[in-house]
């Protein structure tokens, strides 16, 4: 854990993975809400990161900080929120073909694996997603397309996301969902938020 001084009253803690990312996010958001940490701006976090601001004395929590005890997460305790969708991404097949099994094994794999928001960014409303092996990591496409389809599903790495508006983008696109992932008009906007979890049901049988 390697605390850094952002500004006067932030600090963007850099940690080795993304599991440290969401205990330590979580561990933080705990302690806020029971009151042992004044931190009045916002508690984000990133791959790596997290960023805390609005902190009356940054160098007292740095100091603090490697004396926490950060428990590891508790998937049973998180908010999950189940996104519909339909596995007819244009690179279906080529997921299939990296992960060595036929489109539908790879619609049964997504929709059994248990995802976690590590964090969001690139859009609003869009969330990088957790929980993939490692030897389900796959490229990103060589050339991107100019403009991906709200709604579409799609992996990079060891991610996966679902885009909220029409974008540019290189994730291979497995799905579609109708879900609406981000809208002002909605408390809060974004329906993915990190730290929740995500489990994507097919709407036909696989």
């Amino acid at each position: 854990m390697r605390p850094l001084p952002v500004g006067d009253h932030g600090l963007l803690i850099e940690l080795d993975d993304g599991e440290d990312v969401g205990a330590l996010h979580a561990e933080l958001l705990r302690r806020r809400a029971a009151g042992a940490l004044t931190a009045t701006g916002e508690i984000v976090p990133a791959a790596r990161t997290v960023l805390v601001t609005g902190i009356p004395d940054p160098a007292a929590l740095a100091a603090e900080l490697p004396r926490w005890q950060v428990p590891p997460l508790a998937p049973t305790a998180r908010q999950v929120v189940e996104v519909p969708v339909r596995y007819d991404g244009p690179d279906l097949a080529e997921v299939a073909e990296l992960w060595g099994v036929t489109e539908r094994e790879v619609a049964r794999i997504h929709s059994g694996t248990d995802f976690r928001v590590a964090f969001c960014g690139f859009a609003p409303g869009f969330g990088y997603l957790t929980g993939l092996a490692e030897h389900r990591r796959v490229p990103r496409r060589a050339t991107p397309r100019t403009r991906v389809p709200v709604g579409s599903v799609g992996l990079a790495g060891t991610y996966t996301g679902v885009y909220p508006r029409p974008s540019p983008g290189g994730w291979l696109l497995i799905g579609t969902t109708d879900v609406v992932l981000w809208s002002p008009e909605r408390e809060p906007a974004a329906l993915l938020t990190p730290g929740a979890g995500v489990r994507f049901v097919p709407e036909t049988a696989v």
